[in-house]
């Protein structure tokens, strides 16, 4: 695992960036606060996350700012969910008001190893099972029985279909589709390229794009259904737990993935965040929450309760 002299970034949603001041390092793009430090870090997952969690009092005041600038209501007062079932009708709710507000690109984010773990808690397949039957659970929820042959459900590989139709999917009539197949080179992280164009049928109405980061191409991928397939459209698209914040971390240095980091300017600025919570761990710890159309909060954890 490589040392790098490498800034930590992160980006964060929040609702107005004009009022935002630069001082300790914050800086807003497309819709993001940027909180950035020049330090040392290890490149894993977990270092990441840890540097996110001591940034928390930086992240609580600029969405206090943000909010208070946007003069966002705030009678659309959503609770942190109790349980996944809870979670799901917040997603619900907020997927649906999106869609009547014509948003196009939307991003559906939450921890599946628990509501209060954080990505990289449970090992990466459990993960992305749970990703898969939540996926399952919320299309109940959301698609209704007229419009079930009009979504298209992508998953990041042709496996992943599979393995899709014999479990959580089982009996479904949605449609399953991939964004890349599996490769003689596919243990070192490549994939065959898919032509996005080619997946899409003319009654498609609406793409839900399921986890697309365990291979960095996917979201690659993904940007590329957007543009030829949803710009100039009446579809949508909802990426759902795609951890884009890794990208929009720095997880990946440019100088080694530079279109992955290209779409912090191309492609993640058009994107609404409909439902999201990432978890702060450590002394400071907390949530990060929003359910759309409702306001971005902080919630403090204090004695396993949360107190906004």
């Amino acid at each position: 695992m490589p040392l790098l002299n490498y800034p930590t970034v992160s980006w964060f949603p929040i609702l107005s960036s004009s009022s935002l001041s630069n001082s300790q390092g914050l800086i807003t793009h497309g819709g993001f606060l940027r909180i950035e430090k020049s330090k040392r870090i290890l490149c894993n997952k977990k270092t990441v996350v840890r540097k996110l969690s001591r940034n928390l009092d930086f992240v609580i005041n600029a969405a206090a700012a943000a909010g208070a600038e946007s003069g966002s209501s705030v009678d659309f007062d959503v609770p942190f969910p109790i349980d996944y079932t809870q979670l799901l009708y917040q997603a619900k709710e907020a997927t649906e008001s999106a869609l009547k507000n014509n948003v196009q690109l939307m991003e559906i984010e939450f921890p599946t190893s628990g509501l209060e773990s954080v990505p990289g808690d449970g090992e990466g397949g459990i993960e992305m099972t749970g990703s898969m039957q939540l996926i399952r659970e919320f299309c109940d929820l959301v698609i209704t029985p007229e419009k079930v042959t009009r979504t298209r459900i992508f998953f990041p590989e042709a496996n992943e279909v599979d393995f899709a139709r014999k479990s959580a999917f089982g009996g479904s009539s949605l449609k399953l589709d991939y964004l890349t197949k599996p490769s003689f080179f596919e243990d070192f992280g490549f994939g065959t390229k898919v032509k996005m164009a080619d997946r899409v049928k003319p009654e498609d109405e609406l793409f839900l794009v399921g986890y697309p980061y365990f291979n960095v191409n996917e979201m690659l991928v993904v940007e590329e259904l957007y543009k030829e397939a949803v710009v100039g459209t009446l579809r949508k698209m909802i990426i759902f737990n795609g951890e884009l914040d890794r990208i929009r971390s720095g997880y990946y240095p440019a100088f080694f993935y530079p279109k992955l980091a290209a779409l912090t300017q191309s492609f993640l600025p058009k994107m609404e965040t409909v439902y999201y919570i990432h978890n702060f761990k450590g002394r400071n710890g907390g949530v990060l929450f929003r359910s759309y159309p409702g306001p971005w909060k902080v919630i403090k954890r204090v004695r396993n309760k949360y107190v906004s």
